[in-house]
């Protein structure tokens, strides 16, 4: 056995300049991936999603259903969020419409991540940015009104949020049984969002997230950042899934 290097390196200028061409290599790589996984998402994109989301993510003007398909660049949602929802559907996500179905039988892995990556970089990178931004913006909760906010947040959600809703959060309230409203409220307890999201939502209203605006008001003028967090908090903490 020979126990010389094939090669040695007669200085440390020599490794780096050996480790940097690696590091250049590895870059090189993983941004040729990083496009060809771009590539795919944009390919299924056209042929799957745009007929719907139209060419720049803001819906088909041609296209009417009695639940409009969300603008993508207004998104709340993270990639990963997104990924589990074109993977599952929206009704799985709680949603009561089926409008967006589930293509885990249509796309294998790869492509469901692709596409999910597409979307986001292409038409809200920043969501997660705004987000944030939002909510750093809001109110903090004083530690004195902490152990008030499940009674504060069951006492609002009964009163205004079950209408629609249900008193379970489950999308089964009074509203949807008047053929009159046509309304599709979401199951809450099968949600994805989280606290944030979902008090982000409930401030902000729909419209302001990509639906419209008779999806989901926006209850900010009506009522504090304090009181919204107690119904999330409520929402959260005391309505659960039992289907499972």
């Amino acid at each position: 056995m020979c126990n010389s290097p094939q090669y040695a390196f007669r200085s440390n200028s020599e490794i780096g300049a050996f480790m940097k061409a690696i590091l250049a290599i590895v870059l090189l790589v993983g941004m040729l991936n990083a496009s060809d996984v771009y590539q795919m998402g944009e390919k299924i994109y056209k042929s799957t999603c745009l007929s719907c989301h139209g060419v720049d993510g803001n819906t088909n003007p041609h296209v009417s259903f009695i639940v409009n398909p969300r603008k993508l660049t207004q998104t709340i949602l993270t990639q990963e969020q997104a990924y589990e929802i074109i993977k599952n559907g929206a009704h799985a996500m709680g949603a009561a419409a089926d409008i967006m179905p589930s293509f885990e039988s249509v796309l294998n892995e790869e492509e469901l991540r692709a596409v999910a990556q597409y979307i986001y970089k292409k038409f809200d990178p920043k969501a997660e940015e705004r987000v944030d931004a939002l909510y750093e913006k809001t109110d903090p909760i004083a530690q004195d009104k902490v152990a008030g906010m499940l009674k504060r947040g069951k006492k609002i959600f009964n009163r205004n949020c079950s209408w629609c809703h249900g008193i379970d959060g489950r999308g089964n309230g009074e509203a949807t049984r008047n053929p009159e409203m046509s309304i599709f409220p979401y199951n809450l307890v099968k949600s994805i969002l989280d606290e944030k999201q979902m008090f982000l939502y409930a401030k902000h209203g729909g419209e302001y997230w990509g639906t419209r605006k008779e999806d989901m008001p926006a209850w900010a003028n009506k009522y504090d950042d304090y009181t919204l967090k107690s119904v999330i908090k409520y929402i959260k903490t005391e309505l659960k899934d039992t289907s499972k």
